[in-house]
Formats: C-alpha cells, sequence, structure tokens
C-alpha cells in the first residue's frame, strides 16, 4: 500500500476534519510577490527592446513613454532582481548556518528516478505515482533553472549596463554576444514560466500555498506525501536549543552585515560605472577649453585621409565605414538614445541630445569630439577619422 494511501486511511479512521499546514512564511510570499511583480515587468520591457524592429515591439515602447522609459523601467526592476538575490543570498545562509534545515531544494539521484517514474505514470506505464517531499522534482528544476537565469543575466547585463567598462578588459566582440546571450535567455525564461510554471501550478492543480502560505491536507497528499507523514510523526523540523541559537546568532549576523555591505556596493558598482553614449560629452554650449599656441605651427596637425577627396559622400565610402564600425549599436533610432546610422538621414538627424554632425563643421560636431577622445566601443582608426572629418568639413555630402 502507498503512503499516501496510508496516510488517508488513518485521516478516514480518526474523522477528524483536514487541517492546513504551513507551507511558506510570511517573508517568502512576500519575496515571491516581489520576484513575480520585476520578473514580469523585465520581460515585458525587455523583449520589446529584443525584438524593437517588430510593430508590435515598437507599439509596447510607445506605451511606456519611448525606449528611454521603458529602458529606466527595465533598469529598476533589474535593481529590485539584484535586492532580491541579495536578501535570498542571506536568507539561505540564516537557514543553513542558524537553524541547521534541511537542504531539501538540492537535486539527488531521487529526482532523477521520481521524474522517470512520473513519465511511466503520465504515460499509464505504471499506477503508482512518486512520492515527493517537501520539494518535487520539478519546483527544484525550477528553482535551479532560476539560478542560473539570474547568474547569466547578471553577468550580461553588467557588459550591456557598461560595454566601455567592459571593452577595457574583454574584447569588444563580448559586448554583441552578451546582447544575444541576455536576449536569449530572457525568451527561454518567458516561455518556461508561461508554459511549464503556468500549467505546473495554475492550470493542472491550481496551487494557492504561494499566496495564502498553507496547503490542505489533500494537497499534501497529492503533491508532498512524505513531507505530511514527516509532520504527522514530528520529525519534519531539527530541534534547535536556545542557547545554541544564540550563539549561532551571534556569529552569524556580524559576517552576513559585512557580506551584505560588500554586495550593496557591488550594486551600486554595477549600476554607476559609467553613464553610456551621447550622454558622455559636455554639451557644446560649454567647449572644453582647449590650449592653443601663440603662433600657428607651419606643419599640417591633421592626418591625411586614406580616402580620395572624390570619395567622400555617404554614398560613395563615409556610408560604408559607419556600417562597419557603428552597426552593431547605431542600428535602429529606438536604441542608444535614438541615434542611428542606419542611413544618411538617420546619421544627420542625429539622437534625442540633438544632431551629432554639423555639416562644415567638424570641430563642433559631437562625433568627432566622442571618436577624437577614444576608447568607443566602435572606434575609427586615425585614417577613417581624418576622411570623416574632411567629409564634415566639406559639407556632409550625401551623394
Amino acid at each position: 500500500m502507498s503512503l499516501e494511501k496510508t496516510v488517508k486511511k488513518q485521516t478516514r479512521s480518526t474523522e477528524q476534519p483536514l487541517r492546513l499546514y504551513e507551507r511558506f512564511h510570511w517573508t517568502q510570499r512576500v519575496e515571491h510577490v516581489l520576484l513575480l511583480t520585476s520578473f514580469s515587468l523585465l520581460g515585458i520591457t525587455g523583449l520589446p527592446q529584443k525584438f524593437s524592429t517588430a510593430g508590435w515591439a515598437q507599439a509596447m515602447i510607445r506605451f511606456f513613454g519611448g525606449i528611454e522609459t521603458t529602458r529606466l523601467i527595465h533598469h529598476i526592476c533589474a535593481i529590485v532582481l539584484m535586492f532580491l538575490a541579495i536578501y535570498h543570498i542571506l536568507d539561505i545562509g540564516y537557514k543553513i548556518f542558524v537553524r541547521r534545515t534541511r537542504l531539501s531544494m538540492l537535486p539527488g539521484i531521487s529526482d532523477v528516478k521520481d521524474a522517470f517514474q512520473a513519465f511511466l505514470y503520465n504515460l499509464g506505464f505504471t499506477k503508482k505515482r512518486p512520492q515527493l517531499g517537501r520539494y518535487t522534482f520539478e519546483e527544484k528544476a525550477e528553482y535551479w533553472a532560476l539560478i542560473w537565469g539570474t547568474v547569466i543575466m547578471g553577468i550580461t547585463g553588467f557588459m550591456m549596463w557598461n560595454p566601455i567598462t567592459t571593452a577595457r578588459f574583454l574584447p569588444g566582440e563580448i559586448i554583441p554576444a552578451s546582447k544575444a546571450a541576455h536576449g536569449g535567455e530572457a525568451l527561454l525564461a518567458v516561455m518556461a514560466i508561461v508554459v511549464w510554471h503556468m500549467y505546473g501550478v495554475h492550470l493542472k492543480r491550481f496551487n494557492k500555498a504561494m499566496f495564502t502560505g498553507k496547503q490542505t491536507e489533500d494537497e499534501m497528499l497529492h503533491e508532498h506525501p512524505l513531507e505530511l507523514a514527516d509532520i504527522k510523526a514530528g520529525i519534519s523540523e531539527r530541534p534547535v536549543d536556545p542557547k545554541t541559537l544564540r550563539r549561532r546568532k551571534t556569529i552569524y549576523y556580524p559576517v552576513a552585515g559585512a557580506l551584505a555591505i560588500a554586495m550593496l556596493f557591488g550594486v551600486y558598482g554595477f549600476i554607476g560605472s559609467e553613464k553610456t553614449a551621447i550622454t558622455t560629452v559636455l554639451p557644446i554650449s560649454n567647449p572644453v577649453p582647449i590650449y592653443v599656441p601663440q603662433t600657428p605651427t607651419p606643419i599640417p596637425t591633421t592626418i591625411a585621409s586614406a580616402v580620395p577627396p572624390g570619395m567622400l559622400t555617404w554614398d560613395a565610402s563615409i556610408g560604408a565605414m559607419f556600417q562597419t564600425n557603428c552597426a552593431m549599436c547605431h542600428n535602429t533610432s529606438l536604441l542608444t538614445n535614438g541615434l542611428s546610422f542606419a542611413s544618411y538621414a538617420d546619421a544627420l538627424r542625429g539622437g534625442s541630445n540633438g544632431p551629432v554632425i554639423v555639416p562644415g563643421d567638424a570641430n563642433s560636431s559631437k562625433l568627432v569630439v566622442i571618436q577624437s577622445a577614444g576608447g568607443h566601443p566602435g572606434q575609427f582608426s586615425l585614417e577613417e577619422l581624418a576622411a570623416v572629418k574632411n567629409w564634415i568639413d566639406a559639407g556632409a555630402l550625401e551623394k
């Protein structure tokens, strides 16, 4: 006789009403609501940026008030997720070191056996369902997928949020690679929640435990019969001596406080390392003072262009330079502060902070100021920059 049938028989014999068993503390439920909210908004604001050329994506970006507002919401939700990760790490440390809670979320060989038996049961090859404990193999798989996804999204998110800092230590190719990994992992996470989590938790059998904190005895028998048996036997929690508990807390709290401060500094560095794109350049109305000698030098200070003068037009050569160096980031007006070099009209229009090309005046063009400073992810060579300057001074012609 299975454990579930045995417990049911004992319940009927005592003729007691079904009890409610606590599954999740109120702090865990609050953590779940914050995770649900931040994850949902990250998906809603992130996927339109991944598929920015699609009509539905542009409509969603307009709904949020433009790309900058969409990005701002995305960044705020990412910060909330980082704070949740810090809290979760400290909470797990407390449960392991202070409370000595069983590591019931760690996967093991029994989970592989339970998954195989569930597979056979669902196909009708066996009539015996797997007997599961506090966390099922599906819940463990979802939990560790969340941990893995959060790590990947954090690393790739830092690279995209701080491309200049990233390019100082890693090859520039890592930035578009991180963008592809970030978007792919996000799409995988959203699909897993919509297909797997929604069906397993809300459609197959609506589980309200994460909202109410409790489950009925019938629900425990169906989903967690081994845990119910431990509760009835009085061995579900390990008893802790009050003196031992106080001693462990005295050790853990200072360590946890120092760890929390270190992780908070990490979050601050994550979000405050740099200001990217055009916002790092001072407005033209407040030019940076430069040194000007009293007598001009007779030696030319500009590097001769490698492109023949007759070729200095957008269609002839300049447009190809921009496509080679800038298309990685500035390929649509919805990105990088609205600045796009996808076409001649986009290049002259500039971004949300104004034009970056002033025909006839290369030194007053923000594009030249940024490229002259060096270190830009799409940095022109000296010869290419000289050709762009000559093109702008000649009037920035299209044909």
